[in-house]
C-alpha cells in the first residue's frame, strides 16, 4: 500500500465563502441610514465588556420586573427573615439575602425546579436585569454565602406589601416560577459566557460544549474542535438596533456567532444584501485568509446577543487542529483523514500513548479497510476502552448512506481472499489467515449490531453462503477457522427461511392506516396457534413481556399483536377517481407509486399521464413521486389516495368521510380510567416504537426514494403522534357545554400525566401540544373554570416542553430516565434532519464521516430508549379495559385545522 501522511492544510470545516461576501470589495461605505442599506456613525458602541455582575440592559423588561415584585412580596409574606440586615467583615449591609438561602427557598417552592444549578439559572436571569444585585456589583449569582439584594431595596424604595398584595403574589407565584424555569437555562449559559475563559469549571465548560452541538454555523466542526471553542468563546452584547459592529475594509479581529437577534449585511454600493439570524456566523473569512472585513454588520433589532472567538484563539485552535490532523494519500489523492484525539482509558497496559485516531473522513473502500487493520481484534472485542470507541457500530449502522451492501459484501470477500506476493512464507501465511479472521470477525460483529436488517436481506445471505462455502475449503489450510466455521453456520441457520404463503393480513381500519397482524389458526385440541413464530426483535425488547393481563384478554390482544412491516407484505388499499368511486388495490408494501398507477390503468383501461395524488381532508393536493414507495403508510391522518390525468388534478376533491367526526366522544371518555386509557396507549405506542428499524430513520432523512427502501414502521409512528395530537383537539372543539370541556380538559392533563410517569413521552408531547394548539388554548371561558390545581400542572407540563436552547429541559430529564421510554420521536427527527441539512455528505469525494457519528449518536438514544422491556406495573384491572384499548388503537380526529378553529369560534365567539 502507498501511503503519504501529511497534516491537513484547513482542520475548521467548509471555510468556504458566504454567497454575499466579495473579494474585490470596495472601500467602506458611505454613511447613510440603516434603512437604506448602509451604516449610521452615531451608534457605533463598544460591546457589553464590563463586570459580569453588571445587568445586561440599563432598566429591566416589565415582565422582569414584575416576576421580581411577586418573588420579594411572598418572601417578605411567607420568610420575612430571609431578607435582613447582616454584618460581614465588620460592615452591615442592608435588607439583603444569602446566595445559598435563596436556592434553598427556591427549590422549596416548587417541584418545576430539579437542581440547585437550575435555580441558580432562575436568580441569575433576574440579576442580568438588574431586579437584584450584588452588594458590592461584585459577583454574579452564585450558590455560595454572598449577599444580594432587590432592586426596590438598594434604591431605597422598597416597602412592605399590604394583604392585598402578599394574597395576589402569592396566587402569582407559580406562574412566575414557571416562566423563570423556562427563561433560567439561558440565563446560566450567558452567566458561564460572561466569565473570562479560565475561571469556568469543568461542568460549566460541558455545558457550552453541549450548546455548540445544535448551533447551526458549527455543525460542521468536529467535536474536538467544539470542545476547544467552548474554552475560549466569549459573550458580547449590544443594546441598540443600527450599532455597527464593523465597518467594510476594518481588519479581522474576530469571529461571530449569533446568539440573539439578527444583523444586516451592508455591501459598500450595495446596501443590505442580506439578513443574518440566530445560528448564522459571520467574520471568519478574514481571519482564515487574513484579509480586511468584506462587509459592514449593522444590528438589526435591539438586544442583540453574540458568541465572539478572537483572532488568537482562532489562530491557536487551526494550529492545534492542523497538528492533530492527518492525511492518508494514495496516488497523490486523499483517501483517509484522522484526527488524533485524547483517549481516557487504553486497552493494552503495555502501550503508553494517550492518543487514539478517529476518523473524520475517507473513501468507502480505505475506511473498511481501516476498520478491519484497526478495530476488528480480539483485543478491541474482548477488552474495551473505558472511553469506547464507535467507530465500527458507526460504521456499520450507516454504510448504507455511502457503501450499500451490494458494495460491502463483494468488498469483504476481496479482503478475505486478499494475499501479498512477497515476503517470508510463513509471513504470508500468517497475513492471510488475519485477513480472515478479521472478515469472520466482522461478519460476526455486524450481526449483532444491525440485527434484523442483517438477517432480512438478501444480499446479505448470498454473501453468508459464498463465505461459509470459502471457509469450509479454507479450513483444510487453517484449521484455526474451524471455530469461526462453527459461529458463521450457527449465524446463518438463525436466518428464516422466506416467508412463502404466510398469511400475513395488511388490513385497514376506519382511519385507513395499515395494521399488520398475524394470521392463526385452531389446532385440534382447541389451542390458538400462530403460523409462524415471531421472532425476538434484536436490539429492543419483545413486547411480550408488555401483555400482562388475565388469560382471555392475552389471548385477544396476541390475535392483534403488531409485528414489524416487510418491504414484501401484501397491502390491501381503495384508489380513488375524481367522481369519487374507487378501486381496491392489493400490492406489495415496497410498489412504487408508478407501480400504483400502472396496476390501476391495466386493471381498469385507464388512458396515459395518469398520476397518483394524496388529497387532504383540507383539499390540498399532493402529487406523489413515480418512486416514492409504501405510500399508502405516507399519508396524512385523514388522506386518501386519488387517481387522475395530470390536467384533471384541479377536479379532485376531499371525501366526505375526511372531514372526521360530528360528534365527540366525551361521554365515551368520561366512563374509562385515566390512567388506563394512559396505559393502554402507552402499550400500543411501545408496539409502534419497536416495529421502527433504525435503518428507517436514515432512509427517511435522505429520502427513501434514493434507497427504494419502505420506512413505513416509522411512518406510522410519526402519524400516532399527530393523531393523539388532533385526537385531542377534536374531543374539545366538539363538545358544546362548557363544564364537559371543563371535565374533558382535566382528563386530558390526567392522561398527560400518566403518559409521563410511563415514561411514554411522545403521548405526553403529543396531548400537551394538543391542548396548546390555538383552537383549544383561545377557549378561555374553559380554562378559567379549570381547577388551579391542574392550572399548575399544565404551566409544568409546558416548561418541559420549553423548545428554548434546543429542548434543553427535557434533554436534561431525558438523560436521567432508564429504559424503557417512548422518546419525543419528532425531536428525534429534527435533530437528524438538522445533522443531515447542516453537514454535506461527501467532501472532495470522502464521505464526511463526522457526519455519520452525528447520526449514529441519535442512533444510539433510539436504542437506549429500547433497550428494556415495558415493565410498568398495569393499573389496577376494571371491567372495560377491552373497550379501553380498542378506543385508544382506533382514535377518530378531525385533522382540518381551519375546520377546528371555525369550531372553536362557535364554542366560545371572540369577545369584542
Amino acid at each position: 500500500m502507498e501511503g503519504i501522511i501529511t497534516p491537513l492544510t484547513s482542520g475548521l470545516g467548509d471555510m468556504e465563502a458566504n454567497p454575499w461576501i466579495r473579494a474585490d470589495a470596495g472601500p467602506p461605505p458611505a454613511m447613510m441610514s440603516p434603512s437604506q442599506g448602509t451604516v449610521a456613525p452615531q451608534h457605533h458602541e463598544s460591546p457589553e465588556t464590563g463586570s459580569p455582575a453588571t445587568p445586561l440592559m440599563p432598566t429591566p423588561s416589565e415582565k422582569l420586573a414584575h416576576a421580581g415584585r411577586v418573588v420579594r412580596t411572598v418572601i417578605l409574606a411567607k420568610v420575612p427573615q430571609m431578607v435582613r440586615d447582616r454584618k460581614y467583615h465588620l460592615r452591615t449591609y442592608r435588607r439583603c439575602m444569602v446566595g445559598s438561602e435563596m436556592v434553598d427557598w427556591l427549590m422549596d417552592q416548587s417541584a418545576l425546579v430539579h437542581t440547585r444549578m437550575q435555580a441558580v439559572g432562575m436568580w441569575q436571569a433576574l440579576l442580568e436585569e438588574g431586579v437584584i444585585s450584588h452588594v458590592c456589583q461584585e459577583h454574579q449569582f452564585k450558590d455560595k454565602y454572598l449577599f444580594y439584594r432587590f432592586r426596590d431595596d438598594d434604591t431605597g424604595m422598597g416597602s412592605m406589601p399590604s394583604t392585598g398584595e402578599k394574597k395576589e403574589c402569592e396566587e402569582e407565584l407559580q406562574d412566575t416560577l414557571v416562566m423563570l424555569s423556562q427563561i433560567g437555562p439561558d440565563a446560566m449559559m450567558r452567566m458561564i459566557l460572561r466569565k473570562l475563559p479560565h475561571e469556568r469549571s469543568v461542568d460549566e465548560l460541558e455545558i457550552i460544549y453541549e450548546e455548540l452541538l445544535h448551533i447551526k454555523a458549527l455543525t460542521h466542526l468536529s467535536n474536538t474542535v467544539k470542545r476547544e471553542l467552548a474554552s475560549v468563546l466569549k459573550f458580547e452584547s449590544h443594546a441598540r438596533a443600527g450599532t455597527i459592529l464593523f465597518n467594510q475594509g476594518d481588519e479581522g479581529t474576530s469571529w461571530y456567532i449569533i446568539l440573539k437577534g439578527s444583523v444586516n449585511v451592508v455591501i459598500y454600493g450595495k446596501g443590505v444584501v442580506c439578513t443574518l439570524h440566530e445560528g448564522d456566523d459571520f467574520g471568519k473569512l478574514a481571519l482564515v485568509n487574513d484579509a480586511p472585513r468584506a462587509a459592514s454588520i449593522v444590528l438589526r433589532e435591539d438586544n442583540c446577543q453574540f458568541l465572539r472567538v478572537d483572532k488568537d484563539d482562532f489562530n491557536r485552535i487551526l494550529r492545534d487542529v492542523e497538528a492533530n490532523t492527518v492525511r492518508l494519500k494514495e496516488h497523490g489523492q486523499d483517501v483517509l483523514v484522522l484526527e488524533k484525539i485524547p483517549a481516557n482509558n487504553h486497552i493494552d497496559s503495555d502501550e503508553h500513548t494517550h492518543f487514539r485516531y478517529s476518523v473524520m473522513a475517507g473513501t468507502p473502500e480505505k475506511m473498511l479497510e481501516h476498520l478491519l487493520e484497526t478495530r476488528v481484534d480480539s483485543r478491541w472485542n474482548d477488552e474495551p476502552t473505558v472511553n469506547a470507541d464507535t467507530f465500527m457500530e458507526d460504521f456499520l449502522l450507516t454504510h448504507s448512506v455511502f457503501m450499500p451492501c451490494n458494495q460491502l459484501c463483494p468488498a469483504l470477500m476481496a479482503y478475505y481472499h486478499a494475499e501479498v506476493r512477497t515476503g517470508p512464507d510463513q509471513e504470508l501465511v500468517d497475513y492471510a489467515l488475519a485477513n480472515k479472521k478479521r472478515v469472520l470477525h466482522m461478519v460476526q460483529q455486524w450481526s449483532r449490531i444491525v440485527g434484523d436488517a442483517f438477517i432480512e436481506s438478501k444480499t446479505i445471505k448470498a454473501f453468508l453462503e459464498e463465505l461459509c462455502l470459502a471457509v469450509s475449503e479454507d479450513c483444510q489450510t487453517w484449521p484455526e477457522l474451524k471455530e469461526d466455521l462453527a459461529a458463521l453456520e450457527k449465524l446463518m441457520s438463525s436466518i428464516p427461511e422466506p416467508d412463502g404463503d404466510l398469511p400475513v393480513f395488511l388490513s385497514l381500519t376506519p382511519s385507513s392506516i395499515l395494521v399488520p397482524t398475524i394470521g392463526w389458526r385452531d389446532n385440534s385440541n382447541g389451542d390458538a396457534k400462530p403460523v409462524s413464530t415471531l421472532r425476538k426483535v434484536r436490539s429492543r425488547a419483545s413486547i411480550s413481556g408488555t401483555l400482562r393481563r388475565l388469560p382471555k384478554e392475552l389471548s385477544e390482544e396476541k390475535q392483534t399483536r403488531r409485528r414489524r412491516i416487510k418491504p414484501s407484505d401484501e397491502n390491501i388499499f381503495k384508489v380513488y377517481f375524481a367522481d369519487h368511486t374507487y378501486s381496491t388495490l392489493r400490492l406489495a408494501i415496497s410498489a412504487s407509486a408508478e407501480e400504483t398507477v400502472q396496476s390501476t390503468a391495466e386493471k381498469l383501461c385507464l388512458g396515459e399521464d395518469l398520476v397518483l395524488c394524496e388529497v387532504k381532508s383540507t383539499g390540498e393536493r399532493v402529487v406523489l413521486k413515480e418512486s416514492d414507495v409504501s405510500v399508502t403508510t405516507g399519508l396524512s391522518l385523514n388522506g386518501r389516495l386519488f387517481i387522475a390525468p395530470r390536467e384533471h388534478l384541479d377536479s379532485l376533491t376531499p371525501l366526505p368521510e375526511q372531514e372526521g367526526p360530528k360528534q365527540s366522544t366525551c361521554a365515551t371518555i368520561e366512563l374509562m380510567s385515566s390512567r388506563e386509557m394512559a396505559y393502554q396507549m402507552t402499550l400500543y405506542d411501545w408496539e409502534l416504537f419497536n416495529c421502527v428499524h433504525e435503518n428507517e430513520l436514515i432512509y427517511h432523512i435522505f429520502g427513501r426514494h434514493k434507497f427504494g427502501k419502505i420506512t413505513s414502521n416509522l411512518d406510522l409512528l410519526l402519524r400516532r403522534f399527530n393523531e393523539v395530537q388532533f385526537w385531542v383537539v377534536t374531543e374539545m372543539c366538539l363538545t358544546p357545554q362548557v363544564g364537559k370541556r371543563v371535565q374533558l380538559l382535566r382528563k386530558f392533563i390526567k392522561i398527560a400525566a400518566y403518559c409521563k410517569e410511563y415514561q411514554n413521552l411522545n403521548a405526553f408531547f403529543a396531548i400537551i401540544m394538543g391542548l396548546g394548539n390555538i383552537a383549544v388554548s383561545r377557549l378561555s371561558q374553559t380554562w378559567e373554570r379549570l381547577p388551579n390545581k391542574f392550572k399548575r400542572m399544565f404551566a409544568e407540563f409546558e416548561s418541559f416542553m420549553d423548545p428554548s436552547r434546543n429542548h434543553r429541559v427535557y434533554r436534561l430529564a431525558m438523560s436521567k430516565l432508564q429504559p424503557p421510554i417512548i422518546p419525543f420521536i419528532p425531536l428525534l427527527m429534527k435533530d437528524m434532519t438538522f445533522t443531515h441539512e447542516g453537514n454535506k455528505t461527501y467532501y472532495d469525494g470522502l464521505v464526511n464521516f463526522e457526519k455519520m457519528h452525528m447520526i449514529s449518536s441519535t442512533i444510539r438514544t433510539i436504542r437506549h430508549c429500547g433497550s428494556e422491556p415495558f415493565n410498568f406495573d398495569p393499573p389496577p384491572v376494571v371491567k372495560n379495559i377491552q373497550e379501553v384499548r380498542n378506543y385508544v388503537r382506533s382514535l377518530n380526529v378531525i385533522d382540518n385545522q381551519r375546520t377546528l378553529t371555525q369550531l372553536s369560534h362557535k364554542l366560545e365567539p371572540r369577545r369584542s
